[in-house]
């Protein structure tokens, strides 16, 4: 959680993945990685990403989903992303907003023995939003952006689905969220929690 969402190009999303097509960086990326506008997005593929650029302003970036380690990190816990040494530069200074158009989760059962098994699969976003921003960090790994997508307690109408759900700001507290002055423990305040859902099969 969560290890996928979409990009559908839509009228509000075609700006951002205009924006990131005109980035220095997207040659680079052509050439080592997966470049996705639109459709389901998974780990290390590279997506549109909101970010502070050099000079202050907002940019979109290309950036590959996952920090490289022992293991792919994909995620990191928005209650603990500021003290562990994996996160806490990120945490500080190195914030993302990652648009899209919803995200995946698979419903978690209890099986037997204590154990849980996958059901459904369902799509989410924050209710009445156009782009739902999922909060993120960022950093550099061989000259080239990379991403994690924080993650937060369910809301209570998805409980039933998983334990976790991404962190998610309104467009206005994302853009906020990327400064890298910005205080995130204080943002974290404003994410969103009333999840519209749909079940897939």
């Amino acid at each position: 959680m969560c290890g996928r969402y979409f990009i559908d190009p839509t009228p509000a999303m075609l700006p951002v993945i205009e924006a990131m097509n005109r980035s220095p960086l997207i040659q680079a990326f052509q050439q080592n990685g997966e470049v996705m506008t639109r459709g389901e997005i998974r780990p290390t593929n590279v997506a549109p990403a909101l970010a502070s650029a050099r000079n202050g302003s907002r940019a979109v970036f290309p950036m590959k989903w996952g920090f490289t380690g022992k293991t792919l990190l994909i995620n990191a816990r928005a209650e603990t992303a500021a003290t562990r040494v994996t996160f806490r530069e990120e945490w500080q200074s190195h914030r993302c907003a990652v648009p899209a158009s919803w995200y995946f989760e698979w419903e978690h059962l209890d099986a037997e023995g204590g154990k849980k098994k996958i059901g459904d699969r369902f799509r989410l976003r924050p209710r009445g939003s156009g782009i739902t921003w999922l909060c993120g960090l960022y950093r550099i790994e061989n000259g080239l952006p990379c991403y994690v997508i924080l993650t937060r307690e369910p809301g209570e109408s998805i409980r039933f689905l998983h334990d976790r759900m991404p962190l998610m700001l309104p467009e206005e507290y994302a853009k906020e969220w990327i400064r890298p002055d910005a205080d995130p423990a204080e943002l974290v305040r404003a994410a969103q929690t009333d999840i519209q859902y749909e079940r897939l099969g």
